[in-house]
């Protein structure tokens, strides 16, 4: 395997990384409150960041929302990607491709995810019925992709008939609502007998797919936690030294350091697979399981090691903290992936 970028998935996380520096500020991000940054999410699409997902792939992706993470740039990023921009270029039809990807690359549609499946849907024909307690990022959204009962893939457009919304308030800022479909129409995405070149059906390959972007973005909230971290105790003195000095600093930062080197390296290798046509799904959830597990440790540590100042609900550190719990609970918590992983392996020995 091969991690080193290519030449266009480095240049598009230089252009990503400069942007974000540049607009997801603390200043900014204290004015957003807990919506979406519009001028941000304007930038992305203006430059071709949405859009280059196309041709970068997943672990040009994962690179990308690595640089969204250091920020915790308040833009519906992960979701449009995951959910939209990959799902339909690799199960979507000749046509579904030719007006949804340029939408999508635009900014005039975006996308998010009812996801995993629960059982939650049903459908009857092209029509859904069903209930999401909370879908991030669906408040900024004009489509959204709903697997049913069966886990076979719909796109539903929230403008539809029988579609109804709900803001919801989640830990991290993500712009999250509760989803009722109501004999929605929608359309399929991917065939009846179609599967990835994997051989994964489009569901398990669009989560596995999920799953991996969001490793990506907590690799790079953790991250930027721990930039924080360390700028903060070179600085602050304490008995005439510097904090960073003291050995329980130290080893604690080091850990945090090696937790987030892991979330990233499992989320590269899972990338690469997918993005290489390999069987990936053990290494989505072992990717998962990092960002979850490991993930909830350094924002744990990138906040203890702030002092009091950690608890300041004002201070950027506390957004990594938000943003690293949320991530963990979205990705369903270390103890369910450490269960779903294990039935897999199981079940291939």
């Amino acid at each position: 395997m091969d991690f080193h970028p290519t030449e266009e998935q480095a240049a598009a996380a230089g252009l990503a990384a400069r942007i974000f520096a540049d607009l997801a500020t603390h200043e900014r991000l204290a004015a957003a409150g807990t919506g979406s940054d519009a001028e941000l999410w304007k930038a992305l699409t203006s430059s071709g960041l949405v859009s280059a997902v196309e041709e970068t792939g997943l672990l040009g992706l994962v690179l990308l929302l690595e640089e969204q993470g250091r920020t915790t740039a308040q833009v519906p990023y992960a979701a449009t990607c995951a959910y939209g921009v990959l799902p339909v270029t690799a199960h979507g039809s000749a046509e579904q491709r030719a007006r949804l990807l340029p939408a999508l690359g635009s900014g005039e549609a975006v996308a998010t995810g009812a996801f995993p499946d629960r059982g939650r849907f049903r459908a009857e024909g092209t029509r859904l019925t069903g209930t999401a307690p909370a879908v991030p990022w669906l408040r900024d959204a004009t489509h959204v992709l709903v697997p049913d009962a069966d886990r076979v893939l719909w796109l539903v457009r929230l403008d539809a008939p029988g579609v109804r919304t709900s803001p919801v308030e989640t830990t991290a800022p993500w712009s999250a609502a509760r989803l009722t479909l109501t004999g929605a129409e929608a359309e399929r995405i991917g065939a009846a007998d179609s599967a990835g070149s994997d051989g994964a059906s489009p569901y398990a390959h669009t989560l596995a797919t999920a799953r991996t972007a969001f490793a990506g973005l907590q690799a790079g909230v953790c991250a930027g936690s721990l930039a924080r971290a360390v700028a903060y105790t070179c600085t602050r003195e304490q008995f005439g030294r510097p904090l960073s000095t003291n050995q329980g600093v130290m080893l604690r930062a080091a850990d945090a350091y090696m937790d987030t080197e892991a979330i990233r390296v499992t989320a590269y290798e899972a990338a690469w697979r997918l993005d290489q046509g390999l069987p990936a799904e053990e290494h989505a959830l072992t990717a998962a399981w990092w960002a979850s597990e490991a993930g909830k440790r350094v924002v744990h540590a990138g906040q203890h090691l702030h002092g009091g100042m950690g608890a300041d609900l004002d201070h950027p550190v506390h957004r990594h903290f938000l943003w690293g719990r949320q991530l963990d609970a979205y990705l369903g918590c270390g103890s369910e992936l450490l269960a779903e992983l294990g039935a897999v392996l199981a079940k291939e020995g």
